[in-house]
């Protein structure tokens, strides 16, 4: 399996990471993308990413902290997303849940990001939380000016309307623990409906733990729970789930596992 979204720098993972990325491996998750929100965040994904082979770095300017960004921090990022451990940009999107940055500014960040995306030639992984409008309408105003979209849509938690939009966008559908959850039915049928070439896994750690962890910090090997859920979901084995993602996301990313 590949986590495709964890965030491997929190604080939560400063005293025991080592052994977080032992039991990864013990749970045969051969790769994990950590993600950056912020410049510090994004430089911190780098260097772990060089420290322990089986990561990936994402970078981006997360839409929660584009109002504290400072002059020269989207350079940085644009310098990271050169570097050959960096297999992606973001996460990046919009957000309309918390009140922390003007909306316009994060549409802005937003459009910056998918211009990298495009420039160095790596996916882009977007955040969107009671904003799938706005995110469905750049998305498809940068698709008509510049062709299909290269990304996922990470623990994709929307409508259907909007899901349907963004594979026809080009985009994969991530999803993560929230699958796992007594509540989230309708979002297992929609997973049920991804065609099997844009399916990802994620555990988007340390937080939304799957059952049966719920309420406790996440981490990469529990993303075989959302993975045995997804293939009840698709009247499948884990195994096929665990062969399809692991492929996607190596194509998608470009990252190769063994």
């Amino acid at each position: 399996m590949i986590d495709t979204h964890a965030h491997l720098d929190d604080e939560r993972f400063q005293a025991d990471l080592p052994e977080v990325m032992e039991r990864a491996v013990e749970g045969s998750v051969l790769g994990i993308l950590t993600i950056g929100v912020d410049r510090s965040t994004s430089e911190a994904a780098v260097r772990l990413s060089r420290l322990y082979p089986r990561l990936r770095a994402v970078v981006g300017i997360q839409p929660n902290y584009v109002a504290e960004a400072l002059p020269g921090d989207f350079e940085q990022i644009e310098a990271l997303a050169q570097e050959t451990c960096v297999v992606g940009i973001g996460e990046s999107g919009l957000d309309r849940y918390w009140d922390r940055a003007p909306f316009e500014l994060q549409e802005q960040f937003f459009v910056r990001h998918l211009e990298l995306s495009r420039r160095v030639n790596k996916p882009i992984v977007i955040h969107c939380r009671e904003a799938e409008a706005d995110v469905v309408r750049v998305l498809t105003e940068q698709t008509r000016t510049f062709g299909p979209i290269r990304g996922v849509m990470h623990s994709f938690a929307g409508d259907g309307a909007t899901m349907h939009a963004c594979l026809a966008l080009g985009l994969h559908i991530s999803f993560a623990g929230m699958l796992t959850y007594k509540t989230a039915g309708n979002l297992r049928e929609l997973a049920a409906q991804v065609p099997e070439d844009r399916l990802l896994i994620e555990t988007d750690s340390p937080y939304l733990a799957p059952v049966p962890v719920r309420g406790k910090r996440n981490e990469p090997a529990n993303v075989r729970h959302t993975a045995e859920c997804l293939a009840v979901c698709r009247g499948t084995t884990f195994e096929q789930i665990d062969t399809i993602t692991t492929r996607n996301a190596s194509e998608l990313f470009q990252f190769a596992v063994s």
